[in-house]
Order: C-alpha cells, then structure tokens, then sequence
C-alpha cells in the first residue's frame, strides 16, 4: 500500500514563516533578560549590544543573593502554589456542582459567576482590602492567596468541563451505593483532568504575576514577592539594569517549571474546549 504524501502548500509555508516570527518575538525578551544577568554593566550598557555574553559574570546573582532574593522567590512559590492548589479544588467543586446538581437559584447562582468575571479588581480593591484587615491578614501571604481562591473564571471554566460528564454514569454510580465524595474522586476528577490541568496554569501565572494587589497587601520585607522586590531594586538602582536582569531571570524559573508540568494537561484542557465551543 502506497504512502500518500502530503504536499506543501504556499499557505502551510507562510504559516510557518509567520509562527517562527512569532515564536522569536516571544522569546526573545526571555533570552535578552538571561543573557544580560550574565553581562557586567558595561556590556549592558555599551552602544553595540552584545547578543551574547563575552565574558560571563556571576556577579549580578551574587549580589542579588547578598539581598533577600531567595526569600522574596519562596514567598512567591508559596504564595501562587496555594492559590493554584486551592483554586483547583474549590473550582472543580463548584464547577461540578453547578454542572450536574439542580438547585433552586442555580442559573442565577452561575450568572453571578459569568458577571463577576467582567468586574475589574479595582473596583472591590477597598472592600477587599477592609475584609483582609478585618481579618487580621493584611500584610500576610494569605491576603493576596485567598482573593484568588475565589476567582470566577476558575468556577466558569471547570462547570464547562464538568457539562461533559455523561449524567448516566453518575446515575450509575449512585445506584451502586457510591457517595457524593466517592463520585467527585473516583468518577468525577479523572474526566476533568485536563481542565484542571489548564486551570492550574492559568491561576499560577495568575497569581505570580497579580503585581496590583501583591503591592496592595504587602509592605513587610518579611513577605515581599519577587515582583515587589525586582520592583524595589529598580527604586533602589534604577542604572543597574544587569542586577535587575538577574532578578527577572530568577523569577521566571518558576513559570517555566510549572508551565513544562502542566503543558500536556494545558494543551488537552484547550483542545476540548475549542472542539466543545
């Protein structure tokens, strides 16, 4: 049996021309803010720009790490690792929930979510930041993850996955005496893996790069995050581009490493909800 062989068409090669550029223009800022914690400050500075480091320096990290920056990157890993963990659980709940139980108020329950989707976090900023002081958590780490717990395209997302559970299972299910818990972990969570594989990505960049409200709710030394203290570098040394570069490419380890875990699971998550529209 003969193999057919695909022709190339005049559009798969601009296709591929146009995805190229794209791909560099994307990361090419990654490679500049890597290669330049690497340059001293007089490559950074110089009028003929270096594409690649000469003569490699540790020195930008060294003296980044003479500051907090260890501190300022764990209090960050904590701080968008809980938010992911937390959301992922409290989303695919209410996800679930709102899916494949009727209830009196469901479709306004769910309408609420859709809205407040549209509403901009400036806007609850002052109450948001009231409640975490009435609570007792502002200035905690717990004050920039608990907002994010409750975010509604999280709860929109996962009640889009969980419409795809066959109704009949769960029947199926409940009549051989299994119960609510024993669905949720055994029937329930396995088919909506991917979105929740999707959504552990979306709420980790989420948090880690939520600038706005970490600048609201942190002022402690104790609990800055990276993008604070990247931030307060900058205050501190505005002309020291190479220990700000250094900064920036110790920050962004994190989101790659996470991105890499969950690409199968991100990439599963888009397909099936491109092919459920």
């Amino acid at each position: 049996m003969e193999t057919q062989v695909k022709k190339t068409t005049a559009y798969d090669v601009v296709a591929l021309i146009v995805l190229i550029v794209l791909a560099f223009l994307f990361i090419f800022p990654l490679y500049w803010i890597v290669t330049g914690s690497f340059k001293d400050a007089i490559a950074i500075n110089s009028a003929t720009p270096q594409w690649f480091p000469l003569e490699p320096t540790m020195d930008n990290f060294v003296r980044l790490f003479d500051r907090p920056a260890l501190r300022w990157l764990l209090n960050t890993v904590i701080m968008a690792v809980a938010a992911m963990v937390l959301t992922c659980i409290t989303a695919s709940m209410a996800g679930y929930v709102l899916a494949k139980k009727r209830f009196f108020g469901q479709k306004i329950l769910f309408s609420l979510f859709v809205c407040a989707m549209a509403l901009p976090k400036q806007v609850i900023l002052i109450p948001l930041l009231k409640e975490m002081s009435f609570l007792g958590l502002h200035d905690t780490l717990w004050a920039v993850i608990l907002p994010t717990v409750g975010w509604p395209f999280g709860v929109f997302l996962m009640k889009q996955f969980s419409e795809g559970i066959p109704t009949e299972l769960l029947e199926a299910v409940r009549i051989d005496g299994a119960g609510e818990i024993k669905t949720f972990t055994q029937i329930v969570l396995p088919i909506i893996k991917p979105g929740i594989g999707a959504l552990a990505i979306f709420t980790f960049i989420n948090s880690w790069n939520d600038y706005f409200l970490q600048l609201i709710m942190l002022n402690s030394q104790e609990v800055l995050t990276i993008s604070l203290g990247i931030a307060k570098l900058q205050t501190e040394m505005s002309n020291d581009f190479g220990l700000i570069m250094a900064g920036a490419a110790l920050g962004s380890i994190p989101i790659i490493v996470i991105f890499l875990m969950f690409q199968k699971y991100f990439t599963q998550g888009i397909t099936m909800g491109a092919v459920k529209g």
